[in-house]
């Protein structure tokens, strides 16, 4: 209880009102039009949590039919591991943000440090091997700031969101060498709501490298990945879910045998693929 808890008694203080309904044995917040989903990590078995992770699909796919909203998942591990992260994407997600255009930034590439940096505060997953790095930088604040926003003033110069590629796979199609690229991570400031970043961000990415397609996965856990489809990426297929064991301090490792303190299943991944070679 202190998961559904604590997240009524955020979004209370933030003068967000919310209600409480339970779906197949599973406690689901609605405030401000959206659903949040509060996910308790307390499966001691790899077998428990297989069957949380079903029952909470079955709930995701109810809400997904109700309203045609994706929920905004909440899972204890990174509730207590990433508290800052949740809560910013909470408030970005019920429109108490900050507005930024990407037309008022700048794409520039970035070295390893940064990036890592960036990723590991910012992005679920925290950074991952890649080739190419990409930040979008803020040049001048023409957004909005929502009424409720708490957030300061972000200022010019200010790191806004990274992009990182892998290097190419090659393979052949019909005699042609086909370069396919993976997209390997995305991250914005979670207190940020950025409109054309992501597209900015990768069509810079093709001008340098004039890639003949990429690749590129949706968590289940954080959207069912709509995004890329608004740029021109096309659904490929599913990426199976994924057991971890958590350990004392709410952090992540994959597992497939017991022996650990508690266990989680994500829900998998949406591939997608953007061609930009003509190729079967």
């Amino acid at each position: 209880m202190h998961l559904l808890e604590d997240i009524s008694d955020f979004l209370i203080g933030h003068g967000i009102g919310c209600c409480i309904e339970t779906i197949c044995g599973q406690s689901v917040i609605s405030a401000s039009g959206h659903h949040l989903l509060p996910i308790p990590v307390t499966a001691t078995s790899l077998s428990e949590a297989e069957d949380a992770s079903e029952r909470c699909r079955t709930v995701i796919a109810i809400l997904r039919e109700k309203d045609g909203k994706y929920p905004i998942i909440i899972t204890e591990d990174r509730w207590n591991r990433q508290r800052r992260m949740m809560e910013d994407r909470i408030l970005s997600h019920l429109e108490i943000f900050s507005q930024i255009y990407a037309r008022n930034c700048e794409v520039r590439k970035i070295d390893k440090k940064t990036a890592g940096e960036f990723l590991n505060a910012n992005h679920s997953y925290g950074d991952a091997t890649c080739r190419y790095r990409y930040g979008l930088y803020l040049k001048r604040h023409t957004g909005h700031t929502a009424v409720g926003e708490t957030g300061s003033h972000i200022a010019p110069g200010t790191l806004i969101a990274v992009a990182t590629f892998s290097n190419a796979r090659k393979w052949i199609k019909a005699d042609k060498e086909i370069r396919s690229y993976e997209w390997t991570r995305y991250a914005s400031l979670p207190e940020v709501r950025l409109s054309g970043g992501m597209g900015k961000m990768l069509n810079e990415f093709i001008k340098d490298v004039n890639p003949d397609d990429i690749m590129t996965y949706a968590d289940l856990e954080w959207s069912e990945g709509k995004v890329y489809e608004k740029l021109g990426f096309l659904l490929e297929g599913e990426k199976a879910p994924v057991s971890f064991s958590i350990d004392e301090g709410w952090n992540r490792t994959p597992s497939a045998t017991s022996g650990g303190l508690r266990y989680f299943r994500n829900f998998g991944s949406n591939k997608y693929r953007l061609k930009l070679t003509d190729y079967q």
